[in-house]
């Protein structure tokens, strides 16, 4: 995003009556246990010398490439359907399977990491599409080592008109470890919904007609962002189910983008529009909004499938095809600024840590079968690891613009594109310990986990576990830039919390913090990145 205009105001709480959404919706979901003990197997036997599985035992894989044990599966009508394989590993070692629906794989080589032990069990999840009637759903080892133990496969179905992962239906549940907020789910659930609630009401608008839903920001530099648009289009479909107009108001946001494209893309988003919805400032592209908005439409197309008024997977290839080719340097593999930075500019080799979402890469990479997303993401990952332990060993923050980056990146010495804090922990890298957190418990990469877990340890060193201390902004060195609290810098932490196995109280202060902190209806930069934040913590992030 472009320079944030932010001046130190006094926040006055003011009554707001808010539309409460109830967390009940009309659609429902329908789910379905297999166990694996009643399917059909092949180089397997079925046991019970652990204890914690269901039925009458589970299947263990005999170690051989190539063992599997197969469902027959029956769904009333076609559609996305959720799966969840429970599966237990009492190694260390990561024993991949191929997941095939009707004899095609559709996740080859999926992770069933270790478990800690073979007497407890976690939960291989991944969103896939059935036939109407009959299926086959097959797991098959792809190493000599065969597969985990697998206890039953759990297939969920959406019944009635409505979202196939509503809001609240925690399909998708986060890698073996994850903490989340001490109280019960119901209670996370609503404190989102309330939250949400608030942030539609002073940041959703249809100011601008022509059936147009757009984001407003206005704490930024102009009334609507790229960024703003990017946040609006994954939270409504985040929150789908417990909304009933989310998909109307992301149909709206959907128009709004296509009517305003980059100049230099036309598959991108223009950065900038003025208060009549015109686009201003060159009309060229941010990278950190396009990230969000090709996101945002693969979270759509699972919501709600792509036979609508928009196919959303088209937008979302096109989008992200665009993404490739103007907003990543095609040497070093790293994120531009925007579709505007070219070979030759002074901005060429500067890249912003803000933009480094690493789970919004592998979504490209699984919706597109590009290969390259693999090495962009973990060219970005290896970055983020590098730039911890070389300029911030004690601290793991990272700076918001990094240089250098065809020959040794590093910090920006100074203002490169915003302010003289462009290379200190500022208002873009505010965000960082969510997006790293946000792959950490989605996927339960190693390197994301580290980099997390650092971020934590030292900010609940730091504070002295008192999230009020959490300051505006650092040094990579961890002195304070500026006092105050603000949401943008106080709840990001909460995700990296997450991550941390010490930290319950950590976690439970910071969720706190949040719930205790008055909504402010101007500030559309730190309540937007709070409600994403909210999201995670409760349980309701996906990756599609």
């Amino acid at each position: 995003m472009h320079r944030l205009l932010r001046a130190a105001i006094t926040m006055l709480a003011s009554l707001t009556l808010v539309l409460t959404v109830s967390a009940q919706v009309s659609v429902s979901a329908a789910s379905t246990r297999y166990e694996a003990e009643s399917a059909t197997i092949s180089q397997g036997s079925v046991a019970a010398n652990h204890t914690g599985y269901s039925g009458t035992g589970f299947v263990d894989y005999t170690n051989v490439t190539g063992s599997y044990v197969q469902w027959s599966v029956s769904v009333a009508g076609a559609g996305s359907a959720g799966l969840v394989l429970r599966y237990a590993n009492g190694t260390s070692v990561n024993r991949p399977m191929d997941i095939s629906v009707n004899g095609t794989v559709v996740s080859a080589g999926k992770a069933f990491n270790g478990t800690g032990s073979w007497d407890t069990w976690a939960d291989g999840t991944l969103t896939v599409t059935l036939n109407a009637g009959a299926n086959t759903i097959r797991a098959t080892a792809t190493t000599a080592n065969g597969g985990p133990n697998v206890d039953h496969l759990t297939v969920t179905t959406q019944t009635g008109a409505g979202p196939a992962v509503p809001f609240g239906a925690h399909l998708f549940p986060y890698a073996s470890g994850t903490l989340k907020p001490s109280g019960s789910q119901a209670t996370l659930d609503q404190a989102v919904i309330t939250y949400y609630n608030k942030w539609k009401s002073a940041f959703l608008k249809q100011n601008c007609g022509n059936g147009w839903y757009q984001v407003i920001s206005p704490d930024a530099d102009h009334p609507y962002v790229a960024e703003g648009q990017g946040y609006g289009m994954v939270i409504l479909a985040t929150m789908a189910g417990a909304d009933p107009n989310a998909k109307t108001a992301f149909d709206g946001m959907v128009k709004y983008m296509l009517a305003h494209p980059s100049v230099n893309n036309a598959n991108l988003l223009a950065a900038e529009q003025d208060s009549s919805c015109r686009s201003v400032n060159g009309s060229d592209s941010a990278t950190d909004g396009d990230l969000d908005v090709a996101f945002g439409l693969l979270l759509a197309d699972r919501q709600w499938g792509s036979a609508g008024t928009y196919d959303y997977k088209d937008l979302a290839i096109k989008h992200i095809n665009a993404i490739k080719a103007s907003e990543v340097n095609p040497s070093t593999r790293l994120t531009l600024l925007g579709d505007w930075s070219s070979s030759g500019d002074s901005l060429y080799y500067v890249t912003r840590s803000s933009d480094w979402m690493i789970d919004h890469f592998r979504a490209f990479r699984k919706a597109t079968g590009d290969t390259a997303w693999d090495t962009i993401r973990t060219t970005h990952q290896n970055l983020i690891t590098s730039q911890q332990a070389t300029y911030a060993p004690s601290t793991g923050l990272l700076a918001d613009f990094v240089v250098n980056t065809n020959t040794t990146p590093r910090p920006a010495p100074g203002e490169v594109l915003e302010d003289p804090n462009d290379g200190k922990y500022w208002w873009n890298a505010c965000r960082d310990p969510w997006r790293i957190g946000a792959d950490a418990v989605t996927s339960g990469d190693p390197a994301s986990l580290a980099s997390a877990r650092k971020l934590s340890t030292w900010i609940r060193g730091k504070t002295g576990g008192d999230p009020a201390k959490i300051a505006v902004g650092y040094s990579l060195g961890g002195s304070q830039i500026s006092s105050g609290s603000e949401p943008a810098f106080f709840a990001p932490f909460t995700v990296a919390a997450m991550t941390d196995p010490a930290a319950q109280a950590w976690l439970d202060a910071l969720w706190n913090k949040m719930l205790n902190t008055p909504f402010t209806s101007s500030d559309y930069y730190s309540t937007s990145i709070q409600l994403q934040v909210m999201i995670i913590a409760s349980g309701n992030y996906w990756v599609p």
